[in-house]
């Protein structure tokens, strides 16, 4: 059961909840959305249980309310000409009424709930047609569902512009290829997508309620904004870009819409505190920067306004009130960074400062800069890795132990897996459920088949999980302790948006490559191939030396040929084959020389040899365990 405390520590007055369902319009039964194999894709079906008043012991009350807030879903008015359909995915989409049609700002995740949104704005307020799509910024959410808003050769035909801020397309696939693998497996920790919705399980994710299960796609900007301010009147509506590089994310950008007095901060200013670093991963974020931009919204835009509102949660109008909510969103941000930095500077440890620091008085009551989403726990150690990075100066740390041999001696010098179970049984009743689950995870990385030990561990993961006030948090201590529980399910390679990999420039494939070689398969190994990517005019040298694959552009394709062992050729279409193949890319390029599909010059044996070098990626590898 969670601590008493979290009740005392609740803020006292919950402001957002009129905002939370002021403007609504209409919706559909449990915003229930299926694909068009008649697979539910998004439902708010399984989460009745939060509309009891009283929350249940099993869940942090902080995040019992915010779970409320985000029930809500199904159009809303947020002010003449500006609607939003939200709890139809994990973002909100919005659109602005324009002369001729709509503007789309972030069709959310998928295609299939993006269209369902746009048919339910649509149903209240007539058909009619896409004349522009904004990305707010370079994660999934915001634009993955944009084939389900237009088509790409209507929106050709027809010039309609796909905006988006600089840098958008890189970072978007950057950030799926690279350690893309490794982020997907930790984003089921995140959002929590296979726990079961209840009390015992998956309530929330403090930005929305979950993420959808459809199709990801992409449609590539055919404008993008490159000033910090462009003004541009898009469907006889004015609107201000500010871009906000290195904040949310890498590329992002909010805007201003002075003739309606509107101002969307994109995903700077959410009813929570965000993420500096989030759980599945990422580059960490600067929030220096990120209040700064904030700032400027306050100075620059906030005294125009009178709504502000963003591609999560809900509005929050009246010059004064918003104006507020800004101030303090930026606050919170400057407050972490600069207490962070503080301690940081007098010697003290990420470890140290994140059980030290709590936010100001001021802050503490105030319901969106709690960490429904982020945490300041890990706000603060994001901060560190920032400025520091991973060690932190103790030389005793420098070179720790791996956690299966640092385990077995844990268990050692603790007497043995009994008397450590005995112990550790001891304190689970006693309420120590941080320390129990760090100490039954040594014995279980020193025994993984210990049954008592995996219990053990997974019951003091979920009281953690039951008195967490981060959605997120509880995501995950709840799917560590399924895990430990029954094991991890096997799944298939994962997938990726076939959009997603035709938009891979081909540095980055020649990197998914380099990713992947075993360096004890190519020891000893030097060979060059050269790569032709024929439609696209782009002529590449890849060469193998040292264990290590480095490639660079050549400028026509007979530069590089006389160094080469062997060449190949192909299309763009052809490159996101081999990327999205089924059984990975090794065996796509293996299955290609074999079929004579994927043509050859010179010695052939080579490119079969350097395919048969690369590795591939468990999809469902382990985290709690060994």
């Amino acid at each position: 059961m969670k601590s008493n405390n979290a009740l005392a520590e609740l803020p006292e007055v919950f402001a957002d909840e009129d905002d939370a369902t002021r403007g609504f319009i209409a919706t559909w039964p449990n915003a229930e959305i299926r694909g068009a194999d008649g697979r539910v894709v998004w439902t708010m079906a399984g989460y009745e249980f939060l509309q009891e008043d009283e929350p249940a012991d099993t869940v942090h009350p902080g995040l019992w309310k915010q779970a409320q807030r985000n029930l809500q879903h199904g159009l809303f008015e947020v002010c003449p000409r500006i609607y939003q359909v939200r709890g139809f995915d994990l973002a909100n989409m919005t659109v602005i009424e324009g002369d001729k049609g709509v503007i789309i700002i972030d069709p959310l995740t998928c295609a299939e709930t993006a269209q369902a949104a746009l048919k339910l704005y649509r149903e209240q307020r007539g058909d009619r047609s896409v004349t522009a799509v904004i990305y707010s910024h370079s994660h999934a959410d915001h634009f993955g569902g944009v084939r389900g808003v237009i088509d790409e050769e209507h929106a050709i035909r027809h010039n309609i512009p796909i905006i988006a801020p600089s840098g958008f397309l890189w970072h978007t696939v950057a950030e799926n290829m690279i350690a893309g693998n490794a982020m997907s497996r930790r984003s089921q920790f995140q959002f929590g997508p296979t726990l079961p919705r209840g009390v015992c399980g998956q309530v929330d994710c403090g930005l929305g309620k979950n993420m959808p299960n459809g199709t990801i796609t992409l449609i590539p900007p055919t404008r993008t904004i490159e000033k910090d301010r462009e003004r541009h009147v898009i469907d006889g509506v004015e609107i201000v870009f500010a871009l906000a590089p290195e904040s949310e994310a890498p590329a992002e950008m909010y805007f201003f819409f002075p003739g309606l007095k509107a101002l969307n901060l994109a995903e700077l200013g959410q009813h929570t505190m965000h993420n500096l670093c989030p759980l599945r991963g990422a580059q960490v974020r600067d929030a220096r920067l990120w209040s700064r931009y904030l700032d400027e919204a306050l100075h620059e835009f906030a005294p125009h306004s009178d709504v502000v509102f963003a591609q999560h949660n809900w509005p929050t109008w009246a010059r004064e009130k918003l104006s507020r909510f800004i101030a303090e969103q930026r606050d919170l941000y400057k407050y972490v960074h600069d207490q962070t930095v503080r301690l940081m500077n007098k010697g003290q440890t990420a470890l140290e400062i994140a059980e030290e620091l709590r936010l100001p008085a001021e802050l503490a009551g105030v319901t969106h800069a709690q960490g429904y989403y982020g945490s300041l726990v890990h706000n603060v150690k994001a901060v560190v890795q920032l400025y520091l990075g991973w060690y932190d100066g103790n030389p005793s740390r420098l070179h720790t132990l791996p956690p299966v041999e640092a385990g077995s001696r844990y268990v050692a010098y603790m007497g043995g897996a009994e008397a450590l179970l005995a112990r550790a049984s001891a304190d689970f009743a006693a309420g120590e459920h941080r320390w129990v689950a760090e100490v039954m995870s040594h014995l279980v990385f020193a025994d993984p088949a210990n049954q008592a030990a995996r219990q053990l561990c997974a019951n003091a993961l979920e009281q953690l999980g039951f008195a967490a006030e981060s959605a997120t948090w509880r995501n995950a201590y709840l799917l560590a302790a399924r895990e430990l529980r029954q094991g991890v399910p096997r799944a298939k390679r994962r997938s990726m948006s076939y959009d997603l990999l035709k938009a891979v420039p081909m540095e980055m494939f020649l990197d998914c490559l380099a990713i992947r070689l075993v360096a004890a398969r190519a020891a000893g190994r030097t060979m060059q191939i050269a790569w032709h990517l024929h439609d696209a005019g782009e002529h590449w040298l890849l060469s193998l030396g040292n264990a290590a694959l480095t490639y660079r552009r050549i400028d026509t394709a007979n530069a590089g040929a006389a160094a080469a062992d062997a060449s190949i050729a192909v299309s763009r279409e052809r490159l996101a084959q081999l990327l999205g193949h089924e059984s990975g890319i090794a065996a796509a390029v293996a299955s290609g020389l074999e079929q004579g599909d994927i043509k050859v010059r010179g010695n052939a044996r080579c490119v079969a040899e350097l395919m048969g070098m690369l590795d591939e990626f468990d999809p469902m590898f382990n985290v709690v365990e060994p």
